[in-house]
């Protein structure tokens, strides 16, 4: 991939002020795009990271559980920068409990933010990718997108929906120069990862070396974490040329997780 091969294009990237997200939006950065993030909370800092990497840079604080919203930052998108080139769609939140036990507000807010956003942001990107002839969208799934956890009903279904939405995606722009791909990690070391290794660490009274083998010996045969580095890696790889045929995948990079 040639260095500066996304100069003069735009990526979205939803749920990008910290983790995965910002991961994905400091790669594409890297290789020339100006990136619009989002995300709850604080987002200063994150904005400063991707912007010294030497491009333009914006925030919308839109809800993703709000269809409204996500059209409003679409909209600024567009108004900012013509239009969104590179579609990531990450956002993301989690909620563990029983089926019989699950918050009924909890799975539509799972739902809404892990699927339906990203149904939202696709059908407001495309009309100005089909005309450009040129695009990627990438589903930030997950190794749950392929597999099951006890536990997690809802983000284990939103998951596998958004695998199934990539595909519908890939077919219904399979002749153009759009792609629409799903990446599903496994376990990513990322801040609020971290902070369970530490919690594991110091209700078992052992080290975080070995805190971390036990959390990913559970289900990650690599005993190794996926970095957010490493997927913005592999998006670049699907936004470059030698993507341009790869069509509706559901990449998994999980350590060895869902070939078992």
């Amino acid at each position: 991939m040639n260095e500066g091969f996304l100069a003069g294009k735009t990526a979205l990237v939803t749920g990008s002020t910290s983790g995965i997200g910002l991961g994905m939006a400091k790669a594409l950065a890297k290789a020339g795009a100006n990136v619009v993030l989002n995300g709850f909370g604080p987002h200063e800092q994150a904005v400063a990271e991707v912007a010294a990497l030497g491009v333009e840079t914006a925030f919308h604080g839109a809800d993703m559980r709000q269809a409204l919203e996500i059209e409003a930052m679409m909209q600024f998108a567009a108004q900012r920068f013509g239009r969104v080139d590179v579609l990531v769609n990450n956002a993301g939140i989690q909620h563990v409990a029983a089926l019989e036990d699950f918050p009924t507000q909890k799975w539509d807010d799972v739902i809404a933010i892990n699927l339906s956003s990203a149904f939202h942001t696709t059908r407001l990107a495309l009309p100005a990718m089909r005309q450009a002839n040129w695009g990627r969208i990438l589903n930030i799934a997950s190794v749950h997108g392929l597999v099951a956890s006890a536990l997690k009903s809802a983000y284990v279904a939103a998951k596998h929906g958004i695998v199934g939405l990539t595909k519908v995606t890939a077919l219904e722009t399979a002749t153009t120069g759009v792609t629409c791909n799903a990446i599903c990690p496994g376990w990513v070391l990322t801040p609020l990862v971290q902070q369970q290794v530490d919690a594991k660490a110091l209700a078992l009274g052992v080290s975080v070396d070995e805190a971390t083998r036990l959390l990913l010996s559970e289900k990650e045969p690599s005993l190794q974490f996926t970095t957010p580095e490493e997927l913005g890696e592999l998006a670049l790889f699907l936004c470059s040329a030698a993507g341009n045929n790869v069509r509706g995948a559901a990449w998994n990079m999980d350590g060895g997780w869902a070939a078992q």
